[in-house]
């Protein structure tokens, strides 16, 4: 079970496998046993290592709250360091998505190519009241409800409307392990984020992928990502949601892997 320490953090994280590196970041409402169909399915010829973001996870909890991706990123950035690669292939969902954006923008050298999937613009996409009632409803649930309602409540949201029961059960499994730091840090991180002025600087190989039912971040947000980010291709798995990789981890690992020769 190997951990690294980062600044003043203990991050976990699960490998597999040997070549060039694939780093994983998770979304919101999961950490890196979500991965394991692409750990295992990634890693004929790749590093594939999925981490724990901080208050994720087997990682430790920040001191303090983050209120932005890019303090996600800056650790993101001393991981790889740590594991003592120079560049690596970024692989992100959701939130995760937004933690490899930002790496990317700052340090494109150290990026070989980008994965984003079924990204989320933040507050770029909602109106000031609608943000603020997203952090608002965000915040209470984790203060309020234990981890297993609000993995519940949640991922039925996040599957296609008729979903695999058994790919039901582990997404709930795993959403309910959410700890109120690491949640509440994303939380703030989603209300201050807008990446819109970025995207167009990011010329990184980038493959933007999404689930054809994904409710939370559709297609049509997907799209605008492709459209701004230059270099980019952009693939749409059907009859997923937007734990598309979860749904589909077959369809998702060939599209990544084509990708990545």
């Amino acid at each position: 079970m190997p951990y690294l320490t980062v600044q003043d953090l203990s991050i976990h994280y699960e490998i597999e496998g040997k070549g060039d590196p694939i780093i994983i970041l998770h979304g919101m409402g999961n950490n890196s046993q979500s991965w394991k169909k692409q750990l295992a399915g990634l890693s004929e010829n790749h590093t594939v290592i999925a981490w724990d973001a901080p208050g994720y996870g087997k990682s430790s909890d920040p001191k303090e709250e983050f209120t932005e991706f890019s303090q996600f990123a800056d650790i993101l950035k001393d991981f790889i360091e740590g594991l003592n690669y120079n560049s690596v292939t970024l692989l992100g969902h959701s939130m995760g998505s937004e933690i490899a954006l930002d790496y990317c923008y700052r340090f494109p050298e150290m990026v070989d190519r980008l994965i984003i999937s079924d990204a989320t613009r933040g507050s770029a996409a909602l109106s000031v009241e609608e943000n603020q009632k997203k952090l608002a409803a965000r915040l209470n649930n984790i203060l309020t409800l234990d981890p297993k309602e609000i993995a519940i409540k949640r991922v039925k949201e996040l599957l296609s409307p008729n979903p695999d029961p058994e790919v039901k059960k582990e997404a709930e499994r795993i959403m309910s392990q959410v700890r109120p730091m690491g949640y509440r840090s994303v939380a703030y991180s989603l209300f201050h984020l807008d990446q819109m002025n970025i995207l167009s600087s990011i010329t990184t190989q980038t493959l933007v992928i999404c689930g054809e039912l994904d409710k939370v971040t559709p297609v049509s947000e997907s799209e605008i990502f492709h459209n701004l980010l230059k270099n980019s291709e952009l693939v749409i798995i059907p009859g997923t949601g937007h734990l598309c990789y979860q749904e589909d981890p077959s369809y998702f690992n060939k599209i990544v892997l084509e990708f990545l020769k």
